[in-house]
């Protein structure tokens, strides 16, 4: 990146950062060298757009943000925004300590996307105006809309979400801790909030299909879908199944497809990454292995995981 900020061509969504449909979370591919691909990236990125994403949120935990240097995400973001073409809203993650995540909002915005997903901070445990305090000392570094990722460290009370929720930059929430009832106070808390109607909460779980359906029963009805950086028919059939009702089929994806793979997923820490990242290039696209500290999947795993994708695949075509 030479420093210049990219500017977007016409776009074909609202620009007003309201999303649907599936929220795509690309991996992000290595060379055999270890180096970011950004060629692959590209392609995945246009796979998933061609297939439907909702937005493309680059650079974020399924693209192991953790082990990305910041030139690596703002460089992520640049391939994120010049392949979509302003077809989909394009998201990048920062997070960390604030000086760095302050400067991971400026490359990002220089680098032309529409939003950011903020990650809590790093390792310490913070008070609830200390959490209020992190988002809005780095959310004053960028003019880009932010989404506060609640997970980790970050365990916000309704007070404190609502709080958060007013800050002018702050346009949504992203829930990774799988607590309904705190979530739920969360949402009524905030929706009591003036200002706050077109405020967005997302369920940010890892295999966020099996909870889905309690989250929409507490108005919550946007996911982030890992699945659909692999197998983008099957996240896609899901969601439309969901929305319309469509209970058998929901059913059998969750028994077959995604339950199974849940199993798969919890038998190793960072399979959440890993697998999604192996499946990509069991569909076709070498994106390479994962960077350290997770591991790539044992051949005895990608093999269950191409059966997995076999049985999906069944299950949608069925």
């Amino acid at each position: 990146m030479d420093g210049t900020r990219v500017e977007r061509g016409p776009a074909t969504y609202e620009g007003d950062m309201k999303f649907q449909g599936v929220l795509f979370f690309p991996v992000t591919p290595f060379s055999a060298d270890g180096s970011l691909d950004e060629e692959r990236l590209a392609q995945h990125i246009e796979a998933g757009v061609t297939a439907g994403a909702g937005a493309v949120f680059v650079a974020c935990g399924t693209g192991e943000f953790h082990a990305l240097s910041a030139d690596e995400i703002e460089r992520a973001t640049h391939v994120a925004v010049t392949t979509t073409a302003g077809r989909t809203p394009v998201l990048a993650a920062a997070g960390g300590p604030v000086p760095v995540a302050r400067d991971h909002t400026t490359r990002i915005e220089r680098a032309g996307a529409d939003g950011i997903l903020l990650l809590p901070p790093y390792l310490v445990n913070a008070p609830q105006q200390g959490l209020v305090r992190y988002v809005r000392e780095v959310t004053a570094a960028t003019s880009l809309p932010v989404v506060f990722y609640q997970r980790g460290t970050a365990r916000l009370t309704e007070a404190t979400a609502a709080e958060i929720a007013a800050l002018p930059s702050v346009a949504g929430l992203k829930d990774g801790l799988g607590d309904i009832e705190r979530m739920h106070r969360i949402v009524r808390a905030v929706r009591a909030v003036p200002g706050t109607e077109d405020f967005q909460f997302f369920n940010g779980l890892p295999t966020a299909e099996m909870t889905a359906s309690a989250y929409r029963g507490i108005g919550v009805e946007l996911y982030s879908s890992a699945v659909f950086a692999f197998a983008p028919e099957i996240a896609t059939a899901f969601h439309r199944a969901l929305a319309e009702g469509d209970d058998t089929l929901v059913a059998t994806l969750l028994d077959e497809f995604y339950k199974p793979l849940v199993e798969l997923r919890d038998e190793v820490p960072g399979y959440a990454v890993s697998l999604v990242k192996a499946g990509v290039t069991l569909r076709g696209l070498d994106v390479g292995g994962v960077r350290a500290p997770l591991l790539d999947p044992t051949p005895e795993h990608r093999d269950r995981l191409t059966k997995l994708i076999d049985r999906g695949l069944e299950a949608i075509h069925a």
